[in-house]
């Protein structure tokens, strides 16, 4: 199943995180399932000495998961950061968008984020010419030969994210959950359903 992801960057001390933290919270009115992955280029721990999954964790488990009714936390270790591609389909393949923070040098669509406090110039445009550039959002006109989005707009920001990646995701979501009900019906692998509207789909001979 392909995951619809889109990657954030920017130049530390942007603001990405500001941003992302509006957009998910829009997304998520709206009624999408979001998912996030962030880029650490250094060593980080969430865990806090003292909690026994950090003691579980600092006695050398190589992967500990701690479970509750509403929610899951994974801790791995590995040597190489595994492909992103590989995070993707391995733990958000149930979402309907994931935005990521970070990954310039990846290959996703990108939206990069643009301060003129910050910086005068671009990470995908100017020195670079980064092909999967879709978007910038600024707070200062750019000519561009990509959309020109408002930094201090969130909602037109999600906007554009919508427009670009889930229009009609939710059509066609439910019309494969109808076709995966009735194939349930009719090889008896489920209990029957009644179908009221729309009709389930013609059986092929």
């Amino acid at each position: 199943m392909s995951v619809t992801v889109v990657s954030f960057v920017a130049k530390s001390g942007t603001g990405k995180t500001t941003l992302l933290e509006k957009v998910i919270a829009e997304l998520k009115k709206r009624g999408y399932k979001v998912g996030a992955i962030k880029h650490d280029a250094h060593k980080f721990d969430i865990d806090h000495p003292g909690k026994d999954s950090h003691r579980l964790t600092a006695a050398g488990a190589d992967t500990m998961l701690i479970s509750s009714p509403e929610k899951l936390a994974l801790v791995k270790r590995h040597t190489v950061s595994p492909p992103l591609e590989e995070l993707l389909t391995t733990y958000f393949s149930d979402m309907d968008i994931v935005v990521t923070e970070g990954f310039k040098k990846s290959p996703l669509p990108k939206i990069e984020i643009h301060r003129k406090e910050r910086s005068p110039t671009l990470l995908c445009r100017g020195e670079e010419h980064d092909p999967t550039l879709i978007a910038v959002a600024s707070d200062e006109p750019l000519e561009l030969d990509v959309p020109l989005l408002d930094l201090n707009d969130a909602v037109q920001v999600t906007d554009f994210v919508e427009k670009t990646f889930l229009d009609g995701r939710d059509l066609l979501r439910e019309d494969q959950e109808r076709r995966q009900v009735w194939q349930d019906c009719t090889t008896g692998e489920k209990n029957p359903i009644v179908w009221i509207n729309p009709a389930p789909p013609e059986k092929s001979l």
